[in-house]
């Protein structure tokens, strides 16, 4: 994104998060990753407004509430004070965050819906849909279950099937049922209203064509469009907790219409609160709208949101940048394992910037995931064998952070402080090459990097920048210097007070707290990007005060099984809700299942297919089976060779177009993860259980 020396104006937005759990490492990425950038702006002497929101509305907090007897308003207070919590405690320089259940959120909403209904946007149409007469509603995918009407696999969801990836209509799903109650379900039609997002297609091509985004992203929402874009069902039967639509009965706005004017909404509070007009950010073509979300909702930002703004004369966006899913050793987040990781969890037990060092030192501008290494374990089935001594986040925040920056700045200031009276001198001849080469090469390549969201690419230089700076101090040797000549030391010393002045400047957006220390103990005012020049000379330093100390892995190890240890409580159990009991069935049902411990002798990936494994099984039989398991995302081939699981060994085989699957396995899924279920000890493979 290229810059302006001119003062310019922002607004910057992270993507919403749900209300209805709490902030967690994942989220944490795209919170450091925007307030980096927001940072660095304002450093820069730009107006910055960085505002987000709790996402309160939709149908799984409006059940939550049923189940709980509580107002669904309730739930989504309570959890964006934790938030807000959660969020300061990780020095996210928010200026507003607010709720979409607003007032401000309402009224811009209905003046986007009703500008798209002036220009012919706007259209009503009867749709088939799956209605629980138990539940007494219409039900999102989500909140349907039934057999894949491909590949025959049982509870699957109602958009698509985790075995073999197939998408499909709910009302394709056999024997669909409700994932509430477990009710049988009906095909009733509804009126409902849709956004002719097909109509502004053109527009969208154009400001597509502008680069807004990174470039992968680009690549597939030109796809999206060279497909043609189809209309937007944009309401939700009642009940649902969301907003009403304008002069229509039992008729909501879906979540994802209203959530991204929650953006407006919290702008609007912000401005109030501080004197301003909304229309300054969000009506003034000079203010930059830029919004930081993860790779799951481009669709969202990139296609349905640009349209409705451009439609009701708001700001569309100048820049969406994209960031990928956060992994934990490889692996997507787990409970069981304790890396399923809570912010409020992480701040008991670590310093916050050792997280948002590392973040920065990741996060590149393409939308790659990001893998936090926290060591390897023992046994993998025993939390408590976690060596975090080796781990990439100890190894890297230790090297490059503490060692590199934070340990010479902790020289310097120190034997100024205790050789030297704490007072600098004349900078010394060579400190004027040094100055030059900071101010060519290193200032404009870090700010770029900044910029573009490379914040990867800023740490390396940085650190290339300290490295220079410790080799400068190490081979000046001022504490042999100052025996015959103190003031040379003094000199050296001035030259790496300034080293300790430009390297904190740079580090400033990542790291703020050790950097408001570091500024303390050099007795200067609040650094902004103007001051990243050697000029301090022939002054009085503060006081040394420890800066940042090294990561602790007793303490990385500590999270882990305390995050663990809150999944594994019953007050800790999902607020998400699991599938209901299924209708009870006869001991002589269940004698029908031929349960029996199999061993696992060879794992592999399957070619064509994102979810699965395919497993060869002894169960005691002459001859290995074959299973096809949607596993892949939990479980990597070699975890489970030589393993013993439970299969359902008389299950009548399916042909997949990947071979033919011989039976299935049992595992336990919580909502975040799924885990193989096995037996004591090591029976013989055919042994039966029940």
């Amino acid at each position: 994104m290229p810059e302006s020396s001119a003062r310019q104006r922002y607004l910057i937005t992270s993507a919403l998060p749900y209300a209805n759990g709490d902030i967690h490492l994942g989220y944490l990425v795209e919170a450091v990753m925007t307030d980096i950038f927001a940072r660095f702006q304002r450093m820069k002497g730009h107006e910055v407004a960085y505002v987000c929101a709790s996402d309160a509305h939709g149908t799984p907090i409006e059940l939550k509430a049923v189940e709980l007897g509580i107002a669904p308003e309730e739930i989504a207070g309570s959890f964006q004070k934790a938030h807000v919590r959660d969020l300061k405690g990780f020095q996210i320089s928010l200026d507003m965050f607010h709720t979409t259940h607003s007032e401000e959120t309402r009224r811009h909403l209905n003046a986007i819906y009703q500008a798209a209904r002036d220009k012919g946007l706007i259209y009503k149409k009867e749709v088939e849909g799956f209605y629980s007469p138990e539940d007494k509603r219409f039900l999102p995918d989500r909140w349907i279950r039934g057999t894949c009407p491909k590949c025959k696999s049982p509870d699957q969801y109602g958009d698509s099937c985790e075995v073999c990836n197939s998408t499909y209509r709910p009302t394709d799903l056999i024997d669909a049922r409700s994932a509430i109650s477990g009710g049988s379900l009906e095909v009733r039609k509804s009126s409902h209203i849709f956004y002719k997002l097909s109509a502004t297609q053109p527009f969208l091509q154009e400001w597509v064509r502008e680069r807004r985004m990174p470039e992968s992203t680009l690549q597939f929402v030109n796809e999206w469009l060279a497909a043609g874009l189809r209309d937007w069902d944009i309401s939700r039967d009642a009940p649902y907790f969301g907003f009403p639509i304008p002069d229509e009965k039992d008729k909501y706005f879906y979540v994802w219409v209203d959530a991204p004017v929650g953006y407006i909404g919290a702008t609007e509070k912000y401005c109030r609160e501080s004197g301003r007009s909304s229309d300054d950010f969000w009506k003034d073509p000079a203010c930059k709208v830029v919004h930081v979300i993860g790779k799951d909702i481009v669709y969202f930002h990139c296609l349905f949101w640009p349209s409705m703004l451009k439609t009701a004369g708001y700001n569309t966006p100048h820049r969406v940048q994209v960031h990928g899913f956060l992994t934990v050793n490889g692996q997507k987040m787990s409970k069981s394992r304790g890396t399923f990781i809570n912010a409020s969890t992480f701040l008991k037990h670590l310093d916050p910037e050792y997280l948002r060092y590392f973040y920065a030192s990741k996060t590149r501008p393409e939308p790659d995931d990001l893998d936090l290494n926290i060591g390897s374990w023992e046994d993998p089935e025993d939390p408590g064998s976690l060596d975090a001594s080796k781990s990439e986040l100890v190894e890297r925040v230790n090297s490059e952070f503490v060692n590199n920056q934070a340990n010479f700045a902790s020289r310097v200031i120190q034997f100024l402080n205790k050789r030297l009276e704490s007072r600098l001198g004349a900078l010394p001849a060579e400190a004027q090459a040094i100055g030059q080469r900071i101010r060519e090469y290193f200032k404009p390549a870090i700010e770029k990097a900044y910029a573009g969201f490379d914040s990867a690419q800023a740490m390396r230089l940085i650190n290339e920048l300290a490295l220079e700076a410790n080799k400068y101090f190490q081979d000046q040797e001022p504490w042999k210097v100052i025996r015959q000549d103190p003031e040379r030391a003094r000199a050296i010393c001035t030259v790496g007070a300034n080293y300790v002045k430009v390297l904190t400047a740079f580090i400033k957006p990542v790291a703020p707290n050790y950097c408001a220390r570091v500024e303390k103990s050099l007795a200067v005012d609040s650094l902004s990007w103007q001051d990243i020049r050697f000029d301090l000379a022939q002054r009085t330093i503060g006081q040394f005060e420890t800066l940042i100390p090294r990561v602790d892995p007793d303490s990385v190890k500590a999270m882990v099984l305390e995050s663990r240890h809150e999944a594994a409580a019953p007050q800790a159990a999902s607020k998400e809700l699991h599938p209901p009991l299924r209708e009870e069935i006869s001991i002589d049902d269940f004698l029908k299942i031929d349960l029996r411990v199999a061993q696992v002798l060879k794992a592999q990936s399957v070619e064509g297919a994102d979810k699965l494994l395919k497993l060869t099984i002894d169960v005691g039989e002459s001859d290995p089976r074959t299973i096809f398991a949607g596993i892949k995302k939990h479980y990597r081939p070699e975890q489970l060779e030589g393993r013993r699981i439970i299969v359902v060994a008389n299950l009548k085989p399916r042909k997949m177009r990947f071979g033919l699957s011989q039976g299935m396995l049992l595992a336990a899924d919580d909502g975040e993860d799924v885990l193989l279920l096995g037996v004591d000890a090591e029976p013989s493979p055919g042994s039966t259980v029940g």
